[in-house]
């Protein structure tokens, strides 16, 4: 069963401070992992790994808000709403503070804690307490004070002996004390009127041992410890009160109401501590049962947060009817690989780590089993895990061009999934492919370990992938249905991991491996190999990660060390040994290395020729044709970029749009420059016409690359000459960038760079 979260949302716009800001980005990110829940008198929050969303009681509107917005790409650990100031807190993992005034949407972020002095590690937020305009934050390190009028912060508490750092979870105000339940170091309390609270003194031990949290539900003080056992506060110290099986997850509590959340099961209470009502996992009656995070009452709705499916309506009535609050996205946000290149866009979450080792790849315990997430007409059809044949690991998809119905996507634990109408239908093993196809890893002879990648077809309809760790690295299954396996044993003395696979004009299949760059022909059967050193190829590392070839047939070449290019690729059948080369450039007059020692992950490249590149930890680069010159570079710092680690990048070559698949997310950047057209036959202008006000550009899509476009008025005066690289280019609108035409018609006339196909378009211009 496939699943379709219909996009109910109503974008909430919120101003960003990027550099970028007049530059179009779209964002796609997963809403089913919550983290943390809170609540106005009218409306309901929830937040995901680094989003937000609400809903409002009153009218059941939904708005987000992620990184395009404004909000950062690191993984939140908590949210606070303020009804007295109209203010939502975001404490993040990291320790940035961010302040959402609901009120007119602005967004400001806090970074004290980040800059503070202090491990990184222990900067984490873990909850917010308001009590007369200050919240207090609970964090790994202690306290800290932040005025909800000035968005300033105060004090910082250092509760521990000693003045010691410890890790406070949650804090709770009950008679002008303030109680803070801490990971390791008990319950610790002080009275909020000391003028010295930030003396470690001042703070004294109610009770020993491990807690996990502390809350106050109408003139109630109750704590969670890490043996399950939930305490009420007498007075003088905390007694057991519940038993519970395990420790909860969360401890929430709304002015006379307090949920106390486990990962299957979710009680809610009054403020006399006697259970409302109850929801397991169980009464959902899903395939697979959700984990419980967190929960909330608004109005007479329960909202309880999960791990895999967003939230969880039901009424507080005791009424079976469960409802899911989940935003439109992808399954999740941490994506493997993209592909984009139909109307629709692919994506898998799967996969393996930086040594190409698909069993910590995450904290899934093993190889992943995820499932499949693709984008139809603006709407997320979600595969689940459930329906990918246990397919495990699956990292890279490819799109049969003559069937776009036929979907074949690697995994690196499983074999070869096959897709037909968005169904998987077949999974390649070595069981069905024998005896020339795929087969399991040789290093543990392990056959259930089949770790098969880049999936690539020629202009035959073959099927390429490499099948790493094996001896016959290079598989092909034929249009006819038959296998064939080749061998790279003689290039290579050890078996290896693949980084990417392209097969260029001659056919030739160029394959990133750990070893260097591999290179084949089925003409004659050569194989030949880029890698390290000045006599093998003058590669800075033999560790290639991605290749691309440019539509000036040279093959770039990123590794974990840096950058080169091969010059021709025809240097293939005429050369012996190919060496590639780095692209030096001048920066402050000075020769420098371009990308030295970065970190490649993919390099794409445009319509114009221009190269995308993504780094492990450095963000994306756009550069020139040529290398020499840096278009663009986009970060967190910069841009809505929601992480510096890019995972893949790959571009629709119709629309131009970027898109950038990270482990915090996916956002497209919506670029220009789409592939040249075959024929002038479907050029299209727009907007067409200009009308007043409009302060963007004229878009001419459909060209022919280096087609040449001159725009006269109706006179025949040339306002606009330039040669398209690629299948778009941009008019501003101006005569010749001096000053914006007049009102009227203006006609554009496009030929071809031999001159032998030409067509006339017309736009309008009001002014």
């Amino acid at each position: 069963m496939k699943y379709f979260f219909l996009a109910l949302l109503s974008i909430l716009m919120i101003p960003m401070g990027f550099g970028q800001k007049n530059q179009p980005w779209k964002g796609y990110f997963s809403y089913n992992d919550i983290k943390a829940v809170s609540q106005s008198p009218t409306k309901f929050f929830a937040a995901s790994e680094n989003a937000l969303f609400s809903k409002s009681d009153a009218t059941n509107e939904i708005e987000t808000t992620n990184t395009i917005d404004g909000l950062s790409g690191q993984t939140i650990s908590t949210i606070y709403h303020s009804p007295t100031f109209n203010r939502t807190l975001i404490g993040y993992e990291n320790g940035l503070l961010i302040v959402v005034n609901e009120a007119d949407g602005t967004i400001k972020k806090v970074v004290d804690i980040i800059n503070k002095q202090l491990p990184p590690n222990l900067k984490k937020i873990n909850h917010f307490a308001e009590y007369e305009g200050i919240a207090y934050l609970s964090c790994d390190f202690g306290i800290v004070q932040f005025n909800l009028s000035t968005l300033l912060f105060g004090d910082t508490y250092f509760i521990g002996n000693n003045g010691d750092e410890i890790r406070v979870n949650q804090t709770a105000i009950l008679n002008g004390f303030i109680y803070a339940s801490c990971t390791f170091n008990g319950i610790r309390k002080a009275n909020l009127s000391s003028e010295n609270l930030i003396n470690f003194s001042e703070w004294q031990e109610v009770n020993t041992g491990n807690w996990n949290g502390i809350a106050q539900v109408g003139t109630e003080l109750v704590a969670m410890n890490s043996n399950g056992n939930l305490n009420r506060f007498n007075g003088a110290n905390f007694q057991p009160f519940i038993q519970f099986p395990q420790s909860s997850v969360d401890l929430h509590s709304m002015e006379d109401k307090l949920a106390v959340t486990f990962p299957n099961k979710v009680t809610f209470y009054n403020a006399q501590l006697a259970p409302i009502f109850t929801v397991t996992d169980g009464q959902l009656l899903q395939p697979i049962l959700p984990r419980f995070t967190c929960a909330t009452i608004l109005g007479t709705n329960a909202y309880i947060g999960t791990k895999e499916n967003g939230v969880i309506t039901t009424p507080i009535n005791g009424a079976i009817d469960f409802t899911y609050l989940l935003p439109d996205g992808p399954l999740r946000n941490s994506s493997f690989s993209i592909n984009a290149s139909t109307e629709n866009l692919w994506v898998v979450f799967g996969g393996y780590d930086g040594s190409y080792n698909p069993y910590a790849y995450d904290d899934f315990g093993g190889p992943a089993l995820y499932g499949i997430s693709k984008l139809v007409d603006k709407q997320w059809l979600n595969i689940p895990a459930s329906e990918v044949l246990g397919a495990k690991a699956l990292n890279s998809i490819t799109i049969n061009p003559k069937n776009t119905n036929e979907v074949y996507i690697a995994s690196f634990f499983s074999g070869l999934l096959k897709l037909e109408n968005d169904i998987p239908t077949f999974l390649f093993t070595p069981t069905n492919t024998a005896p020339n196809g795929i087969e399991n890893i040789e290093i543990a002879n392990n056959p259930n370990d089949i770790r098969i990648s880049n999936p690539v077809f020629d202009k035959a309809g073959n099927l390429w992938i490499t099948n790493n760790l094996v001896e016959k690295a290079l598989k092909v299954l034929k249009a006819n249905g038959q296998w064939q396996s080749v061998n790279f044993e003689s290039v290579l003395p050890e078996l290896t991991n693949f980084g990417a696979l392209v097969i260029d004009k001659n056919n030739t299949k160029w394959a990133a491996s750990r070893r260097g760059v591999i290179a084949y022909n089925e003409n004659g059967g050569i194989l030949k190999v880029i890698t390290e050193g000045s006599d093998n190829g003058n590669l800075p590392s033999p560790d290639v990660r991605t290749i691309a070839i440019d539509n000036r047939n040279q093959l770039w070449i990123g590794t974990n060390k840096g950058l080169r290019v091969l010059s021709s690729i025809d240097r293939y059948n005429s050369e012996g040994q190919m060496s590639a080369n780095p692209i030096i450039i001048l920066e402050d007059n000075v020769a420098q290395e371009l990308l030295y020692q970065q970190f490649i992950t993919d390099i794409v490249v445009d319509g114009a020729n221009n190269k995308w590149i993504g780094t492990a930890n450095s963000g994306v680069f756009q550069f020139s044709s040529d290398g020499q010159k840096t278009l663009q570079r986009f970060t967190i710092d910069n841009s809505p970029l929601p992480s510096n680690s890019i995972n893949d990048i790959d571009i629709n070559p119709i629309t131009g749009e970027v898109f950038f698949a990270t482990p915090q997310g996916i956002v497209v950047y919506k670029g220009i420059s789409t592939d040249g057209n075959d024929n002038l036959a479907n050029v299209i202008v727009y907007p067409n016409p200009v009308r007043p006000g409009f302060a963007g550009t004229v878009k001419i899509t459909g060209l022919l690359d280096k087609a040449n476009i001159k725009i006269t008025d109706i006179s025949g005066n040339l306002v606009h000459e330039v040669v398209s690289q690629g299948g778009t280019i941009e008019w501003d609108t101006t005569a010749f960038g001096k000053y914006k035409v007049a009102s009227g018609v203006y006609m554009i006339f496009i030929s071809a760079d031999d001159g032998i196909e030409t067509t006339v378009k017309k736009v309008m211009v009001v002014r």
